[in-house]
């Protein structure tokens, strides 16, 4: 990253000006770049796209900010929004910057941490804090908080199977078993009531960060890259879609060990209870969320067939997307709303 022009535009927003700017990389890849910024006493985290910027990327930066400055002020845990630039002179792209935030993320553990790690009891409020997070963010008013026209909630659950479908034709080179049926009873079964509200768009234990705190308490929400105005309940299945019950293998459904966590009915029960809202339907949800996992995956895979993915991972991706189509499926076939 070139300091000066960035040091320019901080002296121009008023933050630390004059003082000397230390910029470290955080994490970076095919997705966004995101910097640690130090200047005098302000510690910032910069947020941009990767150095060959893809098409539409600036544009979420400037999505991704707007949120985050829609929730200060709220009770959702988050990164302060700090500044944004829309001008890719200064750095050759958007930008935005965010407070620090004092936490760990289970991205960048070994496993849980202790004491996560050792005592199973305290596994439980990791899993409770998570829902929470959603549960706060669907109930933000977020007309009142400025998202007005971000998303488009009127006819929501209309557009998910044909967006969808859309998106998959883009790339589809294979046939994938139960993608189908999925569709088809999603288009049978959309929602009687729900109220709109902010959904995150890919919530998981790798989007959010925690305080050192014993028990777990949330710090921050973060990512916002898919976020929209829609059905918030879908950030609920996005959780549930792969989330084990104690009579189900623990140790071997992701990135983290499930062992000692919640049964899905009680983080149904804890979301319900904090957010208010109705959760008899979350199957659909769950439908939903493994379909559309499956062709977000099946994306990522077509380009690693295409020798295009700079990711490697995206090899694993193939089973990974016939897995969950299926499980949408079968779900589908056993649920009657």
């Amino acid at each position: 990253m070139n300091i000066e022009p960035l040091a320019r535009w901080l002296d121009g927003q008023g933050i630390a000006p004059g003082e000397p700017v230390e910029a470290s990389l955080i994490s970076g890849g095919t997705s966004n770049d995101i910097y640690s910024i130090r200047r005098g006493d302000r510690r910032l985290v910069l947020r941009k796209p990767p150095q060959k910027v893809p098409p539409g990327r600036n544009e979420t930066m400037l999505r991704e900010y707007r949120v985050l400055r829609a929730l200060n002020g709220t009770d959702v845990p988050h990164p302060e929004a700090v500044a944004v630039c829309d001008d890719t002179d200064v750095i050759g792209s958007c930008f935005y910057l965010m407070g620090h935030v004092d936490g760990w993320s289970p991205m960048n553990t070994d496993g849980w941490p202790e004491p996560y790690l050792s005592d199973l009891s305290l596994r439980p409020s990791l899993a409770y804090a998570l829902v929470e997070g959603i549960a706060r963010l669907g109930n933000v008013d977020w007309r009142a908080q400025g998202l007005e026209g971000f998303g488009r909630p009127d006819g929501f659950h209309d557009r998910q199977v044909d967006r969808w479908q859309a998106h998959l034709a883009k790339f589809r080179f294979r046939e994938i078993p139960g993608l189908d049926e999925a569709a088809a009873w999603l288009r049978e079964h959309r929602p009687s009531h729900w109220e709109p509200g902010i959904i995150h768009g890919d919530y998981q234990f790798a989007n959010v960060m925690f305080r050192h705190e014993v028990p777990a308490e949330l710090a921050a929400l973060v990512d916002f890259e898919m976020s929209t105005v829609g059905d918030p309940l879908l950030d609920l299945g996005w959780v549930l879609m792969g989330w084990p019950d104690a009579d189900e293998d623990r140790t071997q459904k992701g990135y983290v060990d499930y062992t000692g966590m919640p049964d899905r009915a009680d983080l149904l029960e804890h979301y319900s209870k904090v957010s208010g809202k109705d959760v008899g339907e979350i199957d659909y949800y769950v439908i939903l969320a493994r379909y559309k996992m499956a062709i977000v995956l099946e994306g990522g895979y077509a380009r690693h067939v295409k020798g295009e993915g700079g990711n490697p991972k995206m090899a694993y991706y193939g089973d990974a997307v016939l897995s969950m189509a299926a499980q949408a499926a079968e779900l589908a076939a056993a649920t009657r709303l």
